[in-house]
């Protein structure tokens, strides 16, 4: 019980982190931008094979196979009905200093920041889902890849806000909002993987399939929109291989 709260609370502080940097930091070049996502793709990726899949493979070492096959699928789409009612992260950081402040603008804002909280509570589950297992190393590196994830997102939620008009101290506290989803989320997937240990392999699955979904669907197209994507694609492998690393010394 202990760790599901250190598991939450880590990630609702690194969001808190990342909205801090955002506001001391307004003003990240698209190459730098580019790279930290990069980075953080890469973490989580190795997070969903590694943290994720591959555990729930193991659990259903008796040829159940299809059913991580089928949690991988209806995570994916789970996210994608998502992004049927929110906007792709890719379409809407286009925001550029000299067009905010219109009802257009800020629409398109409260939809951005819409799309991160609605990923926020999936995230949360795959953290907190893994909890119940005898082994919860896995749940431990899918915390610190969403952890290092969160912190470059907090950063992201801030700046579209700060352009769209709204006051410093609103915009902190709606990333704190943000964040607190997470928290929730982690709960949500503890309390169902302790219903239902049958269920486990299949919920961890589903965790890992809405991860790699966000990071096909919206982490690489954004990281590769700015003419930067050679370079995100290695910050892409160093943030794979550094996770693989801390996995195997854990």
């Amino acid at each position: 019980m202990q760790a599901v709260w250190i598991s939450a609370l880590a990630l609702c502080l690194a969001s808190v982190i990342g909205s801090l940097i955002g506001l001391t930091f307004k003003g990240l070049s698209h190459k730098a931008n580019d790279i930290i996502m990069g980075f953080c793709a890469g973490i989580m990726l190795a997070a969903s094979v590694v943290g994720l899949i591959l555990p729930a493979t193991e659990m259903t070492a008796g040829g159940g196979w299809w059913q991580v096959a089928i949690g991988v699928l209806l995570g994916a789409l789970f996210l994608n009905m998502l992004d049927s009612i929110t906007p792709h992260l890719h379409k809407i950081t286009g925001i550029e200093p000299e067009s905010h402040n219109n009802n257009a603008q800020i629409n398109k804002v409260l939809l951005f920041v819409l799309a991160i909280a609605l990923h926020k509570l999936p995230e949360g589950i795959a953290a907190g889902v893994g909890f119940n297992h005898v082994d919860d190393s896995s749940a431990w590196s899918v915390t610190l890849g969403l952890a290092v994830q969160n912190i470059p997102e907090g950063m992201v939620v801030i700046s579209p806000l700060l352009l769209a008009g709204v006051n410093k101290w609103r915009t902190f506290f709606i990333s704190l909002a943000i964040g607190l989803l997470e928290i929730i989320g982690v709960w949500i997937g503890y309390g169902l993987g302790a219903i239902s240990l049958v269920m486990l392999p299949v919920m961890l699955a589903f965790a890992g399939g809405a991860m790699l979904y966000v990071i096909s669907d919206e982490m690489i197209p954004e990281t590769h929109a700015h003419g930067y994507h050679k370079a995100a694609t290695f910050a892409l492998l160093v943030g794979f291989m550094t996770l693989v690393f801390l996995e195997g010394a854990m």
